[in-house]
């Protein structure tokens, strides 16, 4: 049985007018698991949202493969969308609508079951405490709110897999801890969970596995113990560093 997220030599290549052809993500290749959170580390720039996106089909890939529960990024793509649930830090939200209301037009637009659709909002209302909310628009929200409905709108589909772009970039600690403490939850629940961030304590404390990337390319993917065995270093950033020193050495 194939894994629930398979991407094979993934590539993508932009075209710059000063700097020619930047390869943003080259010959990337992993597999993801059931009830798993596996972390994408790396800096800005890395190629993490590239891939990402380019797993989502908001980007087509230049070359190599990826599917999400069987059906393919390029050829599926509705298939993958119907899925997948992805989350950043920078995707906006409606302003005008009410939290009601944008839950329940995520939850249709990715084809929940019509009949089912109002339980499922009052659901995740109650989930994440929207209550007070929920009849108030968007835009008089506050930032921890608004991301409490983000995440909401993420999953009101119920996706299998679900998509984390640096989350808790721009949230203070305890907006940031309730992000953690949600992708947590939902690993639990059984859904297959890719968390892409370049803060080391969030990758150590969520990932099953981390994949070490740079320059476009996965230097390294292991859990945490295994990346400690390989590097004989026990802090995250540490091992980060060796992998990445050693892979502007072989450029």
């Amino acid at each position: 049985m194939h894994a629930p997220v398979v991407v094979r030599n993934l590539r993508k290549i932009f075209y710059d007018e000063g700097r020619g052809e930047v390869k943003a993500v080259d010959s990337v290749s992993f597999e993801c698991h059931e009830g798993e959170v596996f972390g994408l580390l790396g800096a800005n720039g890395a190629g993490k949202t590239t891939t990402l996106r380019m797993l989502s089909t908001i980007l087509t890939p230049t070359s190599g493969t990826a599917t999400i529960m069987g059906h393919d990024v390029v050829s599926s793509a509705q298939g993958v969308r119907k899925n997948l649930g992805f989350y950043s830090a920078t995707t906006a939200l409606y302003p005008r609508l009410t939290t009601r209301e944008t839950i329940d037009f995520f939850a249709r637009i990715n084809q929940y079951p019509a009949d089912l659709v109002e339980q499922r909002v009052e659901y995740l209302i109650d989930r994440f405490g929207l209550a007070k909310y929920a009849d108030a628009r968007i835009e008089k929200l506050s930032s921890g709110m608004k991301q409490k409905v983000s995440v909401a709108r993420t999953i009101a589909h119920n996706p299998s897999i679900l998509i984390f772009d640096e989350p808790t970039v721009g949230l203070d600690v305890l907006n940031a801890l309730d992000v953690q403490e949600t992708i947590s939850e939902l690993r639990s629940e059984g859904k297959t969970i890719i968390f892409s961030t370049h803060i080391m304590s969030e990758a150590q404390r969520l990932c099953d596995r981390i994949a070490i990337i740079h320059g476009g390319h996965i230097l390294a993917c292991d859990t945490l113990s295994g990346l400690r065995d390989t590097t004989q270093q026990h802090y995250l950033e540490d091992i980060f560093v060796l992998y990445v020193k050693a892979g502007q050495e072989t450029v």
